[in-house]
């Protein structure tokens, strides 16, 4: 009786064993298989560098030229010519200087143009100055071709266009057009200068 109690016993400690051999064989198989997760993100960033690699970086002044036409319901095309490369995601900006009302809306750079708009109310812009802008998306934001042109944070970027980004993220491009709508206010200033007739 003592010695079957003591198998039985004996058998309990074997299996209570063999789970434990169990658990430590789990414990050890689930570090290999969490390394294996990480390989492929390692391969993606490799893959990402492969695309950017044949890419030359952006070495010439951006240069951005705008124009505002002015159509029949008088309201506001934007249309502008620039040698950033095509697929740029850029920001067009309208503001009226006497309210501060301001339009916007983002484009993409295709064939070194863009066209935005058409800028104001149903009722047509009134006359007065108006800025147009434009300004890149940052660099992190871009396509990840033109991230090969422009860099990932700007830093290929070159000229007097360039500003730092508000964000803290990297350089952009940030280019300043003042337009006149409709007649030009007339003003008298205390310089005048009257002659007397003679």
């Amino acid at each position: 009786m003592r010695m079957m109690g003591c198998i039985a016993l004996g058998l309990l400690l074997g299996l209570a064993g063999c789970d434990n051999d169990t658990d430590d064989s789990e414990t050890s198989t689930s570090p290999a298989v969490e390394a294996n997760s990480a390989e492929p993100a390692t391969v993606e960033a490799d893959e990402v560098e492969d695309d950017l690699a044949g890419i030359e970086p952006m070495a010439a002044p951006v240069e951005v030229a705008l124009e505002a036409v002015l159509l029949a319901d008088r309201r506001m095309q934007v249309v502008g010519r620039t040698n950033l490369p095509d697929g740029t995601r850029v920001q067009v900006e309208v503001v009226r200087e006497a309210s501060g009302v301001r339009w916007q809306e983002r484009v993409v750079i295709s064939a070194g143009e863009l066209e935005a708009g058409p800028f104001g109310s149903g009722s047509g812009l009134s006359d007065g100055y108006y800025r147009l802008r434009l300004t890149t998306t940052p660099g992190e934001l871009q396509p990840r071709e033109v991230q090969g042109y422009l860099g990932s944070r700007g830093e290929h970027l070159s000229g007097p266009l360039i500003v730092e980004s508000p964000h803290g993220l990297g350089q952009q491009v940030s280019a300043v057009q003042r337009v006149l709508v409709g007649q030009q206010i007339r003003r008298t200033t205390d310089s005048v200068t009257v002659e007397p007739l003679q």
